[in-house]
């Protein structure tokens, strides 16, 4: 029987376990990158860990998150985490030169390797031909000091993909017709694999805003062949000794295979609040709109951008608009720069943003109360944008360009002929604003630079075989991270004090929730549906841990927030029985007992002390996730490992 490309990339990578489904693996990471939301704690965790040299191939710290210092504690964690990268060995992005995953993919990116980010769209290098996954930031600590990244063996899925885009329908179209398809519980636990003839029709950043996208899907990370197409890409990045010529067997077995015409897809809308609310732009045509924002690690190639300059030149955008416009990479602003395409943004009305996340993860440029704001971006939650009454949409930038300019939700194909554009065969190579690390000989001499803001990892316990607690809060279906833990321009610049961080746990759900579960000093929380979903950050998992939190019971769970609730040392376990979810109130008396041997068997007993209810409940631990949990987290085991 073939293999699929990523069960090849596994194979290659494999040091422990058995590639069959469900299975526990262990591979080697030969990448790793942070960026500066979640890399500080990363970073503080490696540092703790005790190993004085990464042990990767290459590992990258980005600085593109938290770019807005309107105090010192943004401009702090930089510090640091620059001092970090010099002294261990890892290459630090400055401030400006570009969005961790776009910068990646021009500069780092291998067709066949493994990268492990402590960002969920990490599988953005899919588009690449790499097996990239998002991960906790203790689980990019332990890789690059040398450590094995652990996953269940995913099942596969086969996207074929036939015919050819029309005019003014893109490849984000394709992402919101997958998620039409599959929802963003549909790819959990699989690999999505693309194929098809329709493939040799896409773009490596076209194929890299499907791989990007495949993480809205829940899915465990995406991937495209790396062909004649992957190699002129490298190739007009001076990097044409990367390529590797990658593809699955012809006789390769897939658990589930989707095929997607692209000739028949029109432009798409994921409408508030999540990305597999999906419509079409006919369905939503004449909609005011008030904002618009392009950009993100989804959509600021040079190739989307030189799109949007030739939609938007000679024309003003609508007097109801207001456009951000952010390219991705420094590489991409000084392409527009040099051709002009960034005049024609700019005499249009655009404001140009930094090379940055920014708008995307709330940081800045916000809209209006109860704005309708339209955004080439990967999440439409709500609050995500900072405004927590704001209707945001998912488009693609051609859709963005064209509505910025009517005013309202537009159907691009009602708005006259595509307009062409001319890539480069060679993009422009300027690499300055990477730093390099000191050498191994001199790094005794870096000095770790910390700021005040920058506090220490919370104290965790192991994990005890009786725990009993009060249910401090009880949520829905499909809460994600910034649910859990919210982004914002508020709320970032402490990503590396948890303690002040911790006054905003889920404040989008209940702004009581942070002094009720410090008050009780222990608690659980239950969840329903997906738990978890959304963004990589280890923080939704740190803060709860800090304020007490000893088990969360959900229906079922996303795979990096599982992940990183184990790292921590909170037990996560799920209903027997979705039903039981009924059973249980806020405040009610919890207790479970006879963890140790629960965990061993898959089977719990959790007594509702107010009740009197039984309820059974479910997890299936490896070995290596009971010793995390019995050693009180990953930081601990990994130490005690060394």
């Amino acid at each position: 029987m073939g293999l699929t490309i990523a069960q090849k990339i596994i194979k290659s990578h494999l040091v422990s376990g058995e590639m069959i489904p469900g299975n526990e693996i262990a591979l080697r990471i030969d990448q790793t990158l942070t960026q500066d939301a979640t890399g500080t704690m990363a970073y503080l965790e490696f540092e703790s860990i005790g190993i004085p040299r990464v042990r990767t191939k290459l590992s990258v710290a980005y600085i593109d998150h938290n770019t807005l210092q309107s105090g010192f504690e943004n401009a702090d964690d930089h510090r640091y985490i620059q001092s970090v990268a010099k002294k261990y060995g890892i290459r630090f992005s400055r401030p400006g030169n570009g969005i961790c995953h776009q910068v990646h993919l021009e500069r780092f990116g291998v067709p066949g390797m493994t990268l492990i980010g402590s960002d969920s769209h990490t599988p953005t290098c899919g588009g690449i031909g790499m097996l990239a996954f998002g991960a906790g930031g203790l689980d990019v600590a332990v890789a690059m000091g040398g450590g094995e990244y652990y996953i269940t063996m995913p099942k596969m899925i086969k996207v074929n993909l036939s015919g050819k885009l029309r005019p003014w329908v893109s490849a984000k179209d394709v992402s919101l017709e997958i998620l039409r398809i599959l929802s963003v519980k549909g790819g959990v636990g699989y690999i999505i694999e693309w194929g098809g003839e329709g493939i040799k029709t896409l773009s490596v950043p076209e194929r890299a805003t499907i791989t990007n996208m495949g993480t809205e899907l829940g899915a465990t990370t995406s991937i495209f062949p790396s062909d004649e197409i992957t190699e002129a890409f490298l190739r007009s990045q001076g990097r044409p000794d990367a390529y590797t010529p990658l593809s699955s067997d012809e006789d390769a077995v897939y658990d589930k295979i989707i095929d997607i015409d692209l000739s028949t897809l029109c432009p798409l809308l994921a409408c508030p609040h999540s990305p597999d609310n999906i419509k079409s732009s006919s369905e939503l045509s004449g909609t005011p709109v008030e904002q618009i924002c392009i950009g993100s690690c989804t959509n600021s190639s040079l190739r989307d951008m030189l799109r949007v300059a030739a939609i938007l030149k000679g024309h003003k955008i609508a007097d109801s608009v207001s456009l951000s416009i952010s390219p991705g990479s420094r590489q991409v602003l000084t392409m527009l720069s040099d051709c002009g395409a960034l005049s024609d943004m700019i005499d249009a009305g655009a404001r140009i943003l930094e090379c940055a996340c920014g708008p995307c993860i709330g940081m800045g440029f916000s809209p209006n109360s109860k704005g309708v704001s339209l955004r080439t971006f990967n999440r439409n939650f709500e609050g995500r944008s900072g405004t927590r009454d704001a209707s945001v949409y998912l488009v693609s930038p051609e859709l963005a360009a064209v509505s910025a300019l009517t005013g309202c939700i537009t159907d691009p194909t009602t708005f006259g002929d595509y307009p062409e554009i001319d890539m480069p065969d060679k993009f422009k190579i300027n690499d300055s604003a990477i730093l390099l690390p000191e050498c191994a000989e001199k790094a005794h001499e870096v000095e770790i630079l910390r700021g005040p803001n920058i506090k220490p990892f919370p104290n965790s316990n192991p994990v005890t075989d009786s725990i009993s607690a009060n249910l401090t809060l009880k949520v829905g279906d499909n809460i994600t991270t910034d649910h859990i833990m919210p982004a914002g321009s508020k709320i970032l610049p402490y990503r590396s004090n948890i303690p002040y961080l911790s006054k905003f746990c889920f404040s989008v759900c209940d702004e009581s929730f942070s002094d009720r579960a410090l008050e009780k000093g222990s608690s659980f929380i239950v969840g329903g549906e997906n738990y978890g979903q959304g963004s990589s950050r280890e923080h939704a998992a740190l803060v709860p841990l800090y304020l007490g939190v000893r088990g969360v019971i959900a229906k079922s769970f996303a795979r990096i927030h599982v992940a990183n609730l184990i790292n921590a040392g909170i037990i996560p376990l799920t209903f027997k029985d979705p039903s039981d979810y009924d059973k249980l109130s806020r405040d009610d008396l919890l207790e479970l007992t006879g963890v140790f041997e629960g965990m061993k068997s898959g089977n719990i007993i959790l007594s509702n002390k107010t009740t009197g209810d039984e309820i059974p409940l479910v997890c299936n631990f490896t070995s290596r996730q009971i010793d995390i949990l019995l050693s009180g987290g990953l930081l601990p085991y990994t130490r005690n490992k060394n």
